[in-house]
């Protein structure tokens, strides 16, 4: 509805969760990220298919930013399995809170005439995808508007964005888990940081829901919306610092 990436409402909900069931706090925010990025390589699919349908994923830019994109995901996934939970926690509480700061000021960049080489590419995509996996996102917050910062009209960033979500998604998880499988004590049902129960519920009731999020996107006032999930980001970002 809002068009905001999920991962920003699916780990403070899976962090405080996981806190609620009683999980080992050290472990509670890597499960948390893993867990959304896991849930996004499913449901990045199905947005890829739905912009497909437009023809309005730019696969040539997708080619050029995906390596760099790999790379730092899976870097970040690696990096950010080692930190402290209570570190995760900061750095997602801080990101959110810019996030919300964004969404307040409704700011983009102008589409301009600026083409950037194949090396600026490579390196915001190291960028783009290491963060990403950091806070456990598909990275459109951020993809988005570099995309329009590109020159690339509105239509096409959000389609190569939702395209640029699935391998930060793959390689995320599997910096995760690959950090993972040699831990003692993970909660049952686990695979390395993912948590499979949580897994399948956020894929298939989001499967479900998706279609009347966007049906409402059309009915409600989402700008107004819009500063609503910015004044909840804001309050999540400061919960998750405290």
């Amino acid at each position: 509805m809002l068009g905001v990436g999920g991962g920003l409402i699916i780990v403070p909900v899976l962090a405080f969760s996981f806190s609620y069931l009683g999980f080992d706090p050290a472990l509670i925010m890597p499960l948390a990220l893993a867990t959304s990025l896991a849930t996004i390589i499913v449901t990045s699919v199905s947005s890829i298919q739905a912009h497909q349908k437009k023809q309005a994923i730019l696969w040539s830019l997708f080619k050029t930013l995906s390596p760099a994109i790999l790379l730092g995901a899976f870097i970040g996934g690696l990096w950010a399995a080692q930190l402290p939970s209570s570190q995760l926690q900061i750095i997602f509480g801080i990101y959110a809170i810019l996030v919300a700061l964004q969404l307040i000021t409704g700011r983009q960049p102008v589409d301009g005439s600026r083409k950037p080489s194949k090396f600026i590419h490579s390196l915001v995509g190291l960028f783009i995808g290491s963060i990403s996996a950091v806070v456990g996102i598909g990275g459109g917050s951020m993809t988005v508007p570099y995309l329009l910062w590109s020159s690339i009209n509105m239509r096409n960033a959000v389609a190569t964005s939702s395209a640029i979500g699935l391998p930060i998604a793959i390689a995320g998880a599997a910096g995760y888990v690959s950090s993972s499988f040699q831990l003692q004590h993970l909660p049952e049902y686990s695979l390395g940081y993912i948590y499979l129960p949580a897994f399948f519920g956020i894929v298939i009731t989001s499967y479900l829901t998706a279609p009347l999020g966007a049906r409402l996107a059309h009915q409600l006032p989402v700008k107004t919306l819009k500063k609503f999930f910015a004044l909840l980001m804001l309050a999540i970002g400061l919960k998750m610092l405290w």
